[in-house]
Formats: C-alpha cells, structure tokens, sequence
C-alpha cells in the first residue's frame, strides 16, 4: 500500500490512476511521456528483431528522461516514478494507450 504527500493511501491501481492523471495535465509533459513510450516500444522491439540487447540499454533514457523534462520544465511537479514505481509504470502504458487510442487528449484543460 502506497500513500502520496497528502496521506491518501492507495491500494489498487485503480484507486492510483486518477492521481497520475492529475499529475499529468500539461500538454506539453504528456507529449513528452508520449514520445518516450513509444521509444521504449520501438527499442525493445529492435533488441527482439535484431537479436541487439544493446537497444535496451536506451529504454531508461525513453522512459525516464522524456517524462522528468515533462514533470520539471512544463507540469513542475515531481513525478509519481519516485513515490509510486510500479503503479507509475503501469499507468504510463495505459495513459500510452488511452493517447493513441483517443480515450485521453493531448490536450488537457486544467
């Protein structure tokens, strides 16, 4: 069971979700989540076709380096990655999802 700063406790991914969205309203920081999942995507799929593993060595810099210019230029927050690890990494492949699928907007209004 995880709680974030103001003491909610959360005991499902489900109860997470809608934190990690509010976390996420800027344009610009979901664009930038966007693109690093779908290099994370795009790299293990050229580590898997190519027999390479050295493409895997790029996912920490999609999966992180995209989303913390998101989080500290553009949403200036802290992301969710350092109180919620596994919950934060289920959600960015659903948000991923919901993006590509139109479920979620770009654009968001706060």
């Amino acid at each position: 069971m995880t709680s974030d700063s103001s003491g909610t406790r959360y005991r499902s991914l489900k109860e997470f979700y809608p934190f990690y969205l509010s976390e996420h309203q800027d344009t610009t920081c979901r664009v930038l989540h966007f693109i690093g999942t779908g290099l994370i995507a795009l790299w293990i799929a050229l580590a898997v076709v190519t027999g390479n593993a050295w493409w895997l060595l790029l996912v920490p810099l999609g999966g992180y380096g995209f989303a913390w210019v998101g989080h500290y230029f553009f949403e200036k927050n802290t992301p969710a990655t350092f109180q919620y690890p596994g919950y934060s990494l289920a959600s960015d492949f659903i948000l991923f999802w919901h993006l590509l699928t139109g479920k979620e907007k770009f654009v968001t209004r706060r």
